[in-house]
């Protein structure tokens, strides 16, 4: 009679006889779903383990010895036999694992309820019973293992599991019925102090991805009743906002006047840069910056804006923050990106101000944190074009290695960018020509191509250009917002003007800049005061220079010269060399 004392001996005997005689099969392992997804204990094993005959050991050498010479499903049937016969939970265990390991769901399933049957309170049986049923799409069946999952953990793991099912039913193909089996495990814990509000987070996201926005936000809501600050229901709260939920934004902002988590906060900073509400996301930002001065990226992100809108003592004021807190960390490579992206926003401001050594300085600053960053030798030529250098800007990025057709579009691009920069339109139009030549279907570079073309007078080219667009991808709203707005500046087709801006619209409802397009066309079709009305809602949420051209223009026609001339003056405060402003204040003869 042979004895052992763990399972584990006998499959480390196997393990080395396989080592010194055969190769194992060539299909890899999968990850046991089950260790994977859900938490677990630590659990103490035993050392009381029952014997294994010399006749049941032999099984279990052929059957591992059978799974890795390429045939699982033999091995698999020896080792659920023998752990019918021992009772050992370590064999119905390694029953699973063959089957998992082999793609056999329904044979694991088979192995994983034996085990279960076996051993009723065993944690693991349990939890690989739980996500083979979810694996196998057999939602119904999963409420009763899912219950006990989480009435078996102890508070801690709990809440993590319950964090983790959104995800473990991720795929499951009756998410509405996923939904459902989730809440009615999850009921016990709905009420609980400590667990509750990710309870209903967790419901929530299940009820979102069901597509029942409505329900998802009611269990945002009852998630903050329970704990006005929990961090997941803040997050549940955004995703809703980018759902279009009526409501989600109301919630998210109770949620952020309390204590909200600065990970919320920066992402709705985020989604509110994405969505163009710059001024909006600025004062999310200036929160963050004051409640967390010591989190770096905010800093970042508040002096791209400030770059952005041209305010070059706060941007540079943001940056010696944000720097001070990265530089210690710059062996980072995330960091270090970030820094150089840092150094070449102090090189852009100090390229506005005229002071180009000291832009020179930044850059090499930017280039030992970044070397070979193509982008840094661009705004080193762009530094070059400023100074009245264009012939060697251009040399410079002609000299840039180029290996494949994606290079030398960069390089084009680039060199497309340095005659804006010297406003020498009409080449960089022919550039840019080129440069779409090489992926002439990216409508992207096309409008690009066309916003060129505008630049240098090429109207007629525009025009044709953003229709190509349009015909070939209707949903291009941007295309259609500059086809709209064109056409409205010019006073042409006026109907097919508003038709493309309010198209435009439905995809973007938001956009300043869209809004800004849909007060002009109503402005030049004589609705003046629908356009006001609109001008008014757009400029508070975004003072653009542009708008406030357009803004003060239509109040000026309507007799509020004292207010046009007002919003005249803080565009011009904001953006002194606005091209459109100047020239409405000097066609219309106006003196600030």
């Amino acid at each position: 009679m042979v004895q052992i004392h763990r399972f584990r001996v006998v499959a480390l005997a196997v393990a080395l006889a396989l080592q010194a005689h055969v190769s194992w099969a060539q299909t890899p392992a999968e990850p046991e779903p089950a260790a994977a997804a859900l938490p677990s204990e630590a659990e103490d094993a035993s050392d009381d383990q029952a014997a294994v005959d010399a006749e049941l050991f032999y099984e279990l050498l052929v059957g591992e010895l059978t799974t890795s010479y390429g045939d699982p499903a033999s091995g698999y049937a020896l080792m659920l036999d023998a752990a019918r016969r021992s009772g050992q939970e370590q064999l119905y265990q390694r029953a699973t694992q063959i089957a998992l390991q082999s793609r056999s769901a329904e044979s694991a399933l088979i192995a994983a309820r034996s085990w279960k049957e076996a051993f009723p309170n065993s944690k693991d049986a349990n939890r690989y019973l739980l996500q083979i049923l979810v694996i196998l799409n057999r939602v119904d069946e999963t409420a009763g293992p899912l219950k006990q999952e989480l009435a078996n953990a102890p508070e801690r793991l709990r809440l993590v599991t319950l964090k983790a099912l959104p995800q473990i039913y991720g795929r499951v193909s009756d998410k509405a019925l996923a939904a459902k089996v989730v809440e009615g495990a999850a009921a016990s814990e709905l009420n609980n102090p400590i667990t509750g509000s990710t309870a209903w987070t967790t419901i929530g996201r299940m009820r979102l991805t069901a597509g029942d926005a409505k329900g998802a936000l009611e269990a945002a809501k009852r998630a903050l009743e329970l704990n006005s600050s929990d961090e997941g229901a803040g997050l549940l709260s955004l995703e809703l906002i980018e759902s279009d939920a009526p409501g989600a934004e109301a919630q998210l902002n109770a949620y952020l006047a309390n204590k909200p988590s600065p990970e919320v906060r920066m992402s709705y900073a985020r989604y509110l840069l994405q969505d163009r509400r710059n001024t909006e996301a600025r004062e999310q930002l200036e929160l963050l910056t004051q409640a967390n001065p010591e989190l770096p990226d905010p800093w970042l992100v508040l002096a791209s804006l400030d770059v952005q809108a041209k305010r070059l003592d706060e941007a540079s004021i943001a940056l010696q923050r944000f720097t001070a807190l990265a530089e210690p960390k710059a062996s980072n490579p995330t960091v270090a990106k970030a820094l150089s992206r840092a150094y070449m926003m102090a090189a852009q401001i100090a390229t506005d101000r005229n002071e180009f050594a000291k832009a020179q300085e930044w850059l090499v600053k930017a280039d030992k944190v970044s070397p070979d960053d193509f982008s840094i030798s661009v705004q080193k030529a762009t530094v070059l074009a400023k100074q009245g250098e264009l012939a060697k800007a251009r040399e410079l990025i002609r000299n840039l290695p180029a290996t494949s057709p994606d290079e030398m579009q960069r390089k084009l691009l680039a060199d497309v960018q340095l005659l804006k920069t010297a406003k020498q339109f009409d080449e960089a139009s022919k550039v840019m020509a080129k440069a779409v030549a090489l992926t002439p279907l990216d409508n992207e570079l096309v409008y690009e191509q066309a916003m060129v073309a505008e630049k240098a007078g090429h109207i007629d080219e525009m025009e044709q250009l953003l229709r190509k667009i349009v015909d070939r991808n209707p949903d291009f709203y941007h295309a259609r917002n500059a086809l709209g707005y064109s056409l409205a500046d010019r006073g042409v087709h006026l109907e097919e003007a508003k038709g493309h801006i309010d198209a435009a619209l439905k995809f973007s409802p938001e956009d300043p800049f869209i809004l800004d397009s849909k007060a002009w066309v109503e402005f030049r079709l004589g609705n003046k005061q629908e356009s006001a009305k609109i001008f008014e809602k757009v400029y508070a949420k975004q003072p653009d220079a542009e708008i406030a051209a357009h803004y003060g223009e239509v109040l000026w026609s309507l007799g509020e010269r004292d207010k046009a001339m007002n919003i005249w003056r803080e565009g011009l405060k904001a953006e002194p060399e606005n091209e459109a402003l100047l020239e409405t204040i000097k066609r219309l003869g106006v003196k600030l």
